[in-house]
């Protein structure tokens, strides 16, 4: 599995590989750090103990107006899908607070590549946050409309990626997974999708061979799984991207052009 985990898993860490472009949302909130209820998402990116590579990612990434795009707010439960070596997680963990909980889901098969970086980060400083290791299409340990909010951050595309001589190796069924990201969510709940922009009309297998993903297919199966898009922001946007290059292209690396959904159930 040596090769899955030098690309597949690198595509999952691709979080850290935004540049700023301009800003523009269908609804963003009046201030794009601050809640509508008034939750202050800068206060959480203060100096502690937390890896310091985190801090040097925060403005490329701008996770202020990603976690205000996503809505969380204190005593939330959050499901944070392919969550890595736990970027967001930390953000989310402290967002939800004592009252709140993040489960930080991540494939059994990302173990190796991971080592104990999640430990390290978890262990002793996130009490709220619970490792779940599972397929995409299996969030068994989660129950039934438990979830405030799911987010998925440059994953979904690896819905349709198989590594190269390992034909029946599968991260989840993807007319299962949404389905089991709906089982999980409570009414009212949100479920916030960022990816890699991949040229409109193009199949899901580009996810598989450019880890790009078209966002016309991502809307068509979470709607199909009884979701609906309320939000869109071009927050990481990149124009001068072409949507052809693979992610990993030294080209576009860390600047391709990203979507970033919101659905409610």
């Amino acid at each position: 599995m040596k090769p899955y985990f030098g690309l597949a898993l690198a595509g999952m860490l691709l979080a850290a590989c935004t540049t700023p472009a301009p800003a523009s949302s269908m609804s963003e909130p009046p201030s794009a750090k601050v809640a509508p209820g008034g939750f202050d998402y800068e206060s959480v990116f203060g100096l502690d103990d937390r890896p310091e590579q985190d801090y040097e990612m925060y403005p490329a990434r701008k996770s202020a107006e990603v976690l205000a795009f996503t809505g969380i707010m204190p005593g939330m439960t959050v499901v944070e899908m392919e969550a890595g070596n736990g970027f967001y997680t930390e953000l989310f963990s402290k967002v939800a607070g004592p009252e709140g909980t993040v489960y930080m889901q991540n494939p059994a098969s990302f173990a190796a590549f991971l080592g104990d970086s999640v430990s390290k980060r978890v262990d002793g400083r996130l009490a709220n946050v619970q490792t779940v290791e599972s397929g995409f299409d299996n969030l068994s340990e989660i129950g039934v409309e438990e979830a405030d909010l799911v987010t998925w951050f440059l994953g979904p595309h690896e819905l349709w990626y198989t590594p190269e001589g390992a034909e029946a190796f599968s991260l989840g069924d993807p007319d299962r997974t949404f389905p089991e990201i709906a089982r999980v969510l409570k009414p009212g709940g949100s479920f916030v999708v960022l990816d890699h922009m991949a040229p409109a009309g193009s199949p899901a297998t580009t996810g598989g061979d450019t880890h790009r993903i078209d966002k016309a297919i991502i809307i068509d199966m979470a709607e199909k799984a009884g979701l609906t898009l309320v939000a869109e922001s071009d927050i990481l946007a990149n124009p001068e991207d072409d949507l052809a290059v693979n992610v990993f292209d030294p080209s576009v690396r860390r600047k391709t052009d990203r979507f970033l959904l919101k659905f409610t159930k």
